[in-house]
């Protein structure tokens, strides 16, 4: 049986098992949400020997190279030597800048110790102690150098429990920062853009929004936001001072009329959907029977977090 190093441990583990499981199962306490591999929170650093990769390309080349892996999506065939990722050596530091709640959504504002180079749509690892999530940027880069997150905490979890004692001035960790399925692409200016979000999934779509607004989008813009409650529609007045956008607030008992009045006014109608699973879904049936084109379909589906 292949072993398993981890600092000054060593045990030996059945071929083929799974690299996340093998160190939770000692208590090393690697955290994670999909298991997926889209999350990208249970990182860990490959010093010696190679796992089996199921999804190489979820991480980028460079990060790759130098060893870094999901755990999650690994399996052990050899000895492996793993360092874990490490939030107060891997991470970058933040201050928190800003804290609004609204309802059971938290606006949370960070101000990094260096500069995060990211685009609108982008995901960030946050780290609270040695709890670990993912979450949309809702910021705008180079709007000014804070970064903003959306995160409900309407239901209890162990990120969510902790970020409810957070206050101005608490340090947290980034860390991995990566490409969502979402984002602004230049060549769209001419065409209507539909912007369809569920509960916080509405924080990548307003860091988009923006940035559409900001180069100078020519075409139809609409956002529909569903909510569980009218708290539940937390940007209401900064999306209805945007010039030009057409924005209708849903409450979620009234999602199947609202979606059912959905008439794209073009074929090149671009949809972008974010939220939970069955909310994504039904607006991607929606959009198909109205006619938009799969390929001009991108979505983003936020895991629900314990």
């Amino acid at each position: 049986m292949p072993e398993l190093c981890v600092g000054e441990r060593r045990w030996a583990v059945p071929t083929g098992s799974n690299l996340l499981d093998a160190l939770n199962e000692v208590g090393l306490n690697v955290p994670y949400s999909c298991r997926a591999g889209s999350c990208h929170a249970c990182l860990v650093h490959c010093l010696a020997g190679q796992p089996l990769d199921a999804l190489p390309e979820a991480l980028a080349l460079d990060k790759h190279a130098q060893g870094w892996r999901l755990a999650c999506q690994c399996r052990v065939v050899e000895d492996l030597q793993v360092a874990l990722f490490d939030p107060r050596r891997d991470g970058v530091p933040a201050r928190i800048s800003g804290l609004d709640w609204f309802g059971d959504v938290l606006r949370l504002r960070l101000k990094p110790e260096r500069a995060l180079r990211y685009q609108a749509g982008q995901h960030v690892v946050l780290w609270l102690g040695d709890v670990a999530r993912p979450y949309s940027l809702a910021s705008l880069p180079g709007e000014d150098d804070q970064l903003e997150f959306h995160i409900d905490c309407r239901r209890p979890g162990a990120f969510c429990d902790k970020a409810r004692g957070l206050q101005v001035d608490d340090e947290m960790r980034l860390g991995e920062l990566r490409g969502g399925a979402l984002h602004y692409d230049p060549d769209w200016q001419e065409r209507p853009l539909w912007l369809l979000a569920a509960g916080t999934g509405l924080a990548p779509l307003w860091g988009i929004l923006r940035e559409a607004l900001r180069q100078g989008h020519r075409g139809e813009i609409r956002v529909l936001h569903v909510a569980r409650g009218q708290a539940g529609h937390y940007l209401a007045e900064p999306l209805r001072k945007l010039p030009g956008v057409n924005v209708e607030l849903v409450l979620e008992e009234q999602m199947d009329e609202a979606l059912a009045g959905l008439r794209p006014s073009s074929r090149q109608t671009v949809a972008l959907l974010c939220g939970a699973p069955g909310s994504v879904e039904r607006f991607a049936r929606r959009l198909f029977i109205a006619g938009v084109p799969r390929g001009q379909v991108f979505a983003d589906v936020f895991v629900e977090h314990v």
